[in-house]
């Protein structure tokens, strides 16, 4: 499972779903974002793990060009709370892709144990359950996200999604 395979499915089912959805927001907005919602969870299924479009200001709702590209969050197995791997090696390549990012510890009380990168343009927060990706994907983004989904949330390892 890669994070550019499960972003460009998405893209093409809410691209494919648009006129639906642009009709919805016309008339009911809470069905337009329950719509997009269903599409991520749908392509999610594909590869066992719950798949979140977010909207973070009311407006992005209305920038279809950007459905899937930004703004999303993957939630792979609920009951994990350490990761697989140091959480030095996540910082280490981190820092290795986004250069001056600031990457700190994040979420760290009750054993549980996190990683924030924060860079110009974004952020992203990396938990042992789940990935949350709170910007545009660029080159650098889709590398980063590519590498968490191979090595820190490695699906070999027995996760799997829960539901909420």
């Amino acid at each position: 499972m890669s994070f550019t395979s499960i972003t460009t499915q998405l893209q093409a089912q809410l691209k494919s779903n648009l006129p639906q959805i642009m009709m919805l927001l016309r008339n009911n907005p809470a069905m337009a974002y329950t719509k997009i919602t269903e599409i991520g969870l749908d392509v999610g299924k594909k590869y066992n793990i719950q798949l979140l479009v977010n909207f973070p200001q009311e407006n992005k709702i209305n920038e279809f060009d950007f459905y899937g590209k930004r703004d999303l969050s993957i939630i792979v197995d609920r009951q994990k709370r350490n990761f697989a791997i140091p959480r030095q090696t996540i910082k280490d390549v981190a820092a290795k892709i986004f250069g001056p990012a600031k990457i700190d510890d994040a979420y760290m009380y009750e054993g549980k144990e996190g990683v924030r990168v924060t860079f110009d343009g974004g952020r992203i927060d990396i938990l042992p359950h789940s990935l949350h990706i709170w910007c545009f994907f660029d080159d650098k983004v889709n590398e980063f996200c590519n590498w968490l989904l191979e090595h820190v949330y490695d699906r070999a390892q027995g996760s799997s999604a829960t539901s909420s």
